[in-house]
């Protein structure tokens, strides 16, 4: 990984259905990231949520989610 890179990981699948409730929000309705992107870490499959954690100008978390598309 890249310093500049976000921190990428995949959700367990009882992760992933706590949010989707917690969010009120479908799988469909998450933004979207291609299968092939480099960024993804090893063994993910379509279908699988992904949590992007990025460092914002105050030195703050930022997250985000994204569903694991083809």
């Amino acid at each position: 990984m890249h310093i500049l890179q976000p921190k990428i990981s995949r959700l367990k699948p009882e992760e992933a259905e706590l949010l989707l409730s917690k969010l009120n929000v479908s799988r469909s309705q998450l933004p979207r990231i291609k299968l092939n992107d480099a960024a993804l870490p090893e063994g993910c499959v379509v279908g699988d949520i992904v949590k992007i954690e990025r460092k914002g100008v105050n030195k703050e978390k930022n997250i985000y989610y994204r569903v694991v598309v083809d």
